[in-house]
């Protein structure tokens, strides 16, 4: 029992390889050339970008990372090249660049939060706003025998403009 434990102990510190995305090799990439390769031509030699420019959908990111993970750690960036198609506003293609590891630079996000509409709720009030608002059966129906209205606390139904509505 002992070994099978130290097993599975030894094997989780094992690493993790992954690859994610697709880099292009330097024959597909010779084969697009700046100032005739249209948008479509470029999406039949290289596929479909892993990203497009966000403000500008005239750049075109192929991206490619690999990293190493061992056990329940953060994985660890290896590698990563990012391959940038831009195209002019005809959509043929200007330039094509390329990134690297060393190209990368570390962001510092902003402090605080994005404020957003309403207000967030405690986990005590999370809890105390859904008491109550289950069904009390098992599935069972609680509908009124037949011929009787249901009313809550015998009020008169409401149409929509807010008028009673004349019952019988």
């Amino acid at each position: 029992m002992i070994m099978l434990g130290a097993s599975f102990a030894l094997g989780a510190c094992f690493p993790i390889y992954n690859d994610r995305g697709d880099l292009p090799s330097k024959d597909r990439l010779a084969a697009i050339h700046p100032g005739s390769t249209t948008k479509e031509q470029v999406v039949k030699i290289l596929g479909s970008p892993s990203s497009i420019g966000v403000f500008d959908d005239n750049a075109w990111y192929y991206i490619s990372r690999k990293t190493e993970q061992v056990a329940f750690f953060e994985p660890d960036v290896l590698d990563q090249q990012v391959f940038v198609v831009d195209f002019d506003s005809r959509g043929i293609v200007r330039s094509i660049g390329h990134k690297t590891m060393a190209d990368a630079r570390d962001i510092e996000p902003a402090p605080g939060a994005t404020p957003a509409p309403g207000r967030q709720l405690t986990f005590f009030e999370q809890v105390i706003g859904n008491v109550g608002r289950f069904n009390k059966g098992s599935g069972a129906s609680s509908a009124p025998a037949s011929g009787e209205i249901s009313r809550p606390n015998g009020a008169s139904p409401v149409g929509g403009n807010g008028t009673p509505i004349p019952t019988d």
